[in-house]
């Protein structure tokens, strides 16, 4: 077309569109490959019972590098998803895989646990506690009185 009448229909907004489409798409690629495999360890939540009112246990599986520190996030919530407890469990260099058991102290009965994630790269990247204004976040461990 433009040798016969002098125009060009590509214009050049839209080759700029495409050519920012096709490079957030390949940055949005990498990002999630370093995200998946980023992290050399496996965790998964395989229990949790409550306890009474003011607790819960919970039991995780853990695979990690033995000579590596293992942070892991653990969250209970009401029906209503609110916050009941939240703990920040840092487990030293040691065996490479565990079962952990966690007593996990809640200001009313849990009503779903969840482990948020886990890392050995420092804390994982995880939503922060989500209580009610004014409420105080309960001390973790619970510890039998």
């Amino acid at each position: 077309m433009r040798e016969r009448y002098g125009l060009d229909h590509r214009s050049r907004g839209r080759q700029f569109a495409v050519g920012v489409v096709i490079i957030a798409f390949l940055g949005a690629m990498v990002f999630v490959y370093f995200g998946v495999t980023g992290n050399p360890m496996e965790s998964r939540l395989v229990s949790w019972d409550v306890q009474g009112t003011d607790h819960v246990n919970v039991q995780i599986s853990i695979d990690r590098p033995a000579d590596r520190e293992a942070i892991c996030v653990l969250r209970a919530q009401d029906s209503n998803r609110i916050d009941l407890g939240y703990a920040t469990v840092v487990l030293p260099p040691g065996e490479g895989s565990l079962l952990i058991d966690y007593s996990l102290r809640t200001l009313a009965p849990a009503y779903t646990v969840e482990l948020l994630g886990c890392s050995v790269d420092g804390a994982p990247n995880v939503a922060p506690p989500q209580f009610p204004p004014g409420v105080v976040p309960p001390e973790q461990p619970w510890i039998a009185p």
